[in-house]
């Protein structure tokens, strides 16, 4: 595989996969300021997301959800202050254990600071990983990153793995919302409106065009370009944006993938976040 061919992947994740819901990746590559995405798969299944992460390197791959958890709720509940340590953890605690400990963290808390964030959340707006609902971010946390651990791959800032197999956080909403203000998908049928179905067209014009802050030109076919307007639950967007964020970073690659030199190491950083 040439340097330009380097395989790149954009996971858009979900805590309960189906083939209803599943996980959806958009496979492509970087050539030049061009991110060619060349089609998009989804995994119904951990088995099958599991099969993604085992995938013989070279890859790097963008991932959306929270790698780490706020160091504030970590300490409060005494868990361990490293990343290995702390996912393996809450992966040997299990769902119900879990949801318990976070439960407990959050009534322990005041009115209108219930949820503890990490540094990178606040200017990425994004929700704490501690959040069990609307949208479930702590249980993606809890099914995700023990799966990256037991994948070996590496994650820059958080746990040296097999250098030929990169995780990264993503957030698409990150560079949607630099692109479209308004609101562009919903997993409720009676929220699929034309309204949102127009943001799309805007965000993937943006994209086609590199018209947004990561200046990447998004390439793909005309049928995959109406799938990523079509799919109203904005799964298939999310894919792209976050590919698109994976190419960002691979940029980078000699500057820490555009990460922070310095990564609390319980936390972890999303991509993009300054």
């Amino acid at each position: 595989m040439t340097q330009d061919r380097f395989a790149l992947f954009g996971v858009d994740f979900t805590s309960a996969p189906s083939r209803r819901k599943p996980i959806t990746v958009a496979h492509g590559w970087l050539e030049g300021a061009t991110v060619r995405l060349d089609r998009l798969a989804p995994l119904p299944d951990w088995p099958a997301f599991e099969a993604l992460l085992s995938h013989p390197g070279p890859w790097l791959g963008a991932f959306d959800f929270p790698f780490g958890l706020p160091r504030e709720g970590v300490e409060a509940l005494s868990w361990p202050l490293d990343w290995r340590g702390l996912v393996h953890h809450c992966g040997t605690l299990g769902k119900p254990a879990f949801r318990a400990s976070l439960d407990a963290d959050r009534v322990a808390r005041p009115a209108g600071a219930r949820y503890p964030h990490r540094a990178t959340d606040r200017p990425a707006r994004s929700h704490s990983p501690f959040k069990l609902v609307n949208p479930p971010v702590g249980l993606m946390f809890l099914e995700g990153a023990p799966r990256l651990l037991a994948a070996g791959v590496s994650i820059p800032g958080l746990c040296n793995g097999d250098a030929r197999r990169i995780a990264l956080e993503a957030y698409p909403g990150l560079l949607a919302r630099a692109i479209e203000r308004a609101s562009y998908k919903s997993d409720e049928r009676r929220k699929q409106t034309p309204e949102r179905e127009s943001a799309r067209k805007r965000i993937l014009a943006a994209l086609l065009a590199g018209s947004h802050p990561l200046a990447l030109r998004l390439e793909c076919e005309s049928a995959t370009c109406e799938l990523l307007v079509a799919d109203a639950s904005g799964d298939s967007l999310d894919a792209a944006l976050a590919l698109i964020q994976a190419a960002w970073a691979w940029q980078r690659r000699e500057r820490n993938f555009g990460l922070p030199e310095a990564i609390d190491p319980v936390e972890g950083w999303i991509l993009g976040v300054t």
